[in-house]
């Protein structure tokens, strides 16, 4: 361990966890001039949405379950630096309404932030992982599928692009269909056909949206396409390619038997057993439902998404770069104003470091920026509520790159950028610290107002932040004498802004001159 923290600028080793519904899994590779080996790969069957009752709450012996791995996992990860791993978790953990105590348990023995990511997220990275494995052609339309515990979820893409034009998630999962339509783990073709069913329905509104791409190559990923991969293997056929007609035969073979358990091909494991029949049904029912003529399994999925963007591949620019830049296009955001904002909140964070022993991770930083570049994203809405339309807006579109908490906290930063604050309202974040927020907040905050008047030529070497040696959220803004006669405004709006601050507890805003 000692050896490893000491070589942290040569360390190059990169971890990825996957919490997946039912399994967690975990792979570890060494990145060597731009190439990754394989050197550790784990795989523990949790069945953590078996642990979900009809509200939405973990079992506490799911938990366990979870947290037990996680312990083993982190004996591995022991000495890793935290830029060198990152830990992603899916549908069972976004829905589970009591998350937060599977990640209050998982954080006393895995030190390493865990990620809830969207199913939107989801899908985007594991399209990411696909494409950057399987050899396509330039002028291919290319659709990826993933059905895991929980959910599926769907991506269509075009060309060379590693950035998917649809992205889709379906709350339909191997683990999840078990327990619904099978919980005697017994086949029997009425029940394989309500399964099959509702996988359609699920996707019905998607048909013609994604028949109208005309898909040229299609991938499927994960535990339940595997199986039908091998099992396909297992009867002579050699490519493994899934057709119309191989799948309908597959079916009847599987309709054959009597329960889970009793399934017998070489490759499929008594633990695959358990959620094979389920997996294959909703493929089965996505399949049919777009019109799917042939498709081959590929073995990368999520954790290669995730790897790619974790090391850095080629020609990385950070996705949610090109996301803040489409959502400020599409919502015909002031540039300008917008880039001055931005620099503001720069100068003024910069200030602030200076002055205080609190280290701010450069993720919440990085959302300090986002906030100040997307603040207005409300504006076309209405003025006087911009806070809020713009939040939600924030909180409810697809944000390609960001994490569930990344998405919350920039759309509670932006709701909060103006007008009153209520504290008691703010949501309960696990990646960030409170104090950290608060800081961010308020510097947004003076960030926007003193570019309130929209001013082309603002000098920023007029202000100076100053934070108390009592306590950081007491602030005093200073402000160059000239600067102050010649926008006799902005101590008008710093006046009112003095009175917001003043209704936070242990918030203080003075004004001074120099």
């Amino acid at each position: 361990m000692g050896l490893r923290i000491l070589n942290v600028n040569k360390f190059n080793e990169y971890a990825v966890v996957d919490l997946g519904s039912n399994s967690f899994h975990m792979v570890i590779v060494r990145n060597i001039d731009g190439a990754r080996q394989i050197i550790y790969k784990n795989k523990k069957n949790i069945h953590l949405a078996t642990g979900l009752n009809e509200y939405n709450e973990l079992s506490e012996s799911s938990i366990q379950r979870g947290i037990e791995c996680l312990a083993l996992f982190a004996e591995r990860l022991n000495g890793f630096p935290p830029e060198n791993v990152r830990i992603v978790a899916t549908y069972t953990l976004r829905i589970a309404t009591n998350r937060h105590k599977f990640l209050n348990e998982a954080a006393k023995v895995l030190p390493y932030p865990i990620e809830i990511i969207s199913g939107q997220e989801e899908a985007r990275l594991i399209y990411l992982g696909t494409m950057t494995a399987e050899s396509t052609n330039e002028n291919d339309t290319k659709f990826v599928i993933d059905i895991g515990g929980g959910s599926t979820e769907i991506a269509i893409g075009k060309g060379n692009n590693l950035k998917p034009i649809l992205v889709a998630s379906r709350p339909m999962g191997c683990v999840t269909y078990t327990k619904h339509y099978f919980p005697q783990k017994k086949i029997d073709k009425d029940s394989f056909l309500q399964a099959k069913l509702a996988a359609e329905q699920q996707v019905e509104n998607l048909i013609n949206i994604i028949k109208k791409q005309n898909i040229t190559a299609a991938f499927g990923t994960s535990g339940t396409i595997k199986s039908i991969y091998n099992i396909l293997l297992d009867l002579g056929v050699n490519d493994g390619i899934i057709t119309p007609k191989r799948l309908e035969d597959l079916i009847s073979y599987v309709l054959e038997f009597n329960d889970f358990h009793a399934i017998d091909y070489p490759s499929l494991s008594d633990e695959r057993k358990n959620v094979f029949v389920s997996g294959l049904a909703i493929f089965s029912g996505v399949f049919n439902a777009l019109g799917l003529q042939q498709l081959q399994f590929s073995p990368c999925a999520l954790r290669e998404g995730v790897l790619y963007e974790l090391i850095g591949g080629p020609n990385y620019r950070d996705i949610r770069e090109t996301t803040a830049e489409s959502l400020s296009q599409h919502y015909n955001i002031d540039e300008r104003h917008a880039k001055q904002v931005v620099k503001t909140a720069e100068y003024f964070f910069s200030q602030w470091k200076d002055q205080t022993s609190m280290m701010v991770p450069h993720s919440v930083e990085s959302i300090l920026y986002w906030s100040a570049q997307l603040h207005e994203v409300g504006l076309k809405i209405n003025y006087s509520s911009i806070h809020k339309h713009s939040s939600y807006i924030l909180k409810n579109s697809n944000l390609p790159g960001f994490n569930e908490e990344q998405q919350l906290l920039l759309s509670t930063l932006v709701r909060y950028h103006r007008k009153s604050i209520n504290i008691e309202e703010f949501p309960y974040f696990s990646l960030f610290e409170f104090k950290h927020i608060m800081a961010m907040l308020q510097i947004l905050r003076l960030s926007i107002l003193i570019n309130n008047q929209r001013n082309t030529d603002l000098d920023l070497n007029a202000f100076q932040l100053i934070l108390s040696k009592e306590k950081s959220t007491k602030v005093t803004l200073a402000i160059n004498k000239q600067f102050v006669e010649n926008n006799r405004l902005i101590l008008l709006d710093l006046e009112q802004e003095k009175k917001y601050w003043k209704a936070v507890n242990d918030w203080k805003l003075s004004i001074e001159t120099f």
